[in-house]
């Protein structure tokens, strides 16, 4: 495991609920946390393909949710970006 410089991101923060696991809050929280650990790995192993390509799907998932939660309810979105520390 990749240890992150970074604080790491508590999923249980991004819940709406108690067993909440669909929430676009929550799933772009998870694919954040992914792409962190994706990073840190290719940092160290520059060369692996393949975890190259499913970093760039998974960056591209996050971005998909991001336009949906932007679309559908801005206070969320921005939420959510100030709260996981994203640009955008």
């Amino acid at each position: 495991m990749v240890d992150l410089p970074e604080k790491e991101i508590q999923l249980d923060e991004f819940t709406r609920h108690g067993n909440d696991t669909g929430s676009a809050e929550y799933q772009i929280a998870l694919l954040t946390k992914k792409i962190n650990m994706l990073t840190g790995h290719l940092k160290t192993h520059s060369h692996d393909y393949s975890t190259r390509r499913g970093l760039l799907k998974t960056v591209g998932k996050r971005r998909k949710l991001l336009k949906y939660l932007s679309e559908k309810d801005v206070s969320r979105y921005n939420d959510v970006l100030s709260r996981l520390s994203l640009r955008r």
